[in-house]
């Protein structure tokens, strides 16, 4: 979906009413603005950031055994 909105004089924009349908928001839903580089990225902020972050990272460490990566860590210690 692309749109094109104003911003006004108070410098505020309207999000398109497909765009909050397909992220499901509503009046007083609070969004997370970032900049990346020359763009402007809103994105809603998670209702319970524990269950926004279960899981995050869990890449990192496939194909690690746990253990194996702890001794190897600790033995480097002596060194």
């Amino acid at each position: 979906m692309i749109a094109i909105v104003k911003l006004s004089s108070r410098h505020q924009v309207v999000i398109p009413k497909e765009a909050r349908k397909k992220l499901g928001l509503h009046a007083g839903d609070q969004l997370i603005v970032e900049v990346e580089k020359e763009k402007v990225v809103m994105r809603p902020r998670p209702k319970n950031y524990t269950n926004y972050m279960l899981g995050l990272g869990k890449k990192v460490w496939q194909g690690i055994d746990a253990t194996d990566y702890v001794r190897k860590e600790r033995e480097s210690w002596g060194e």
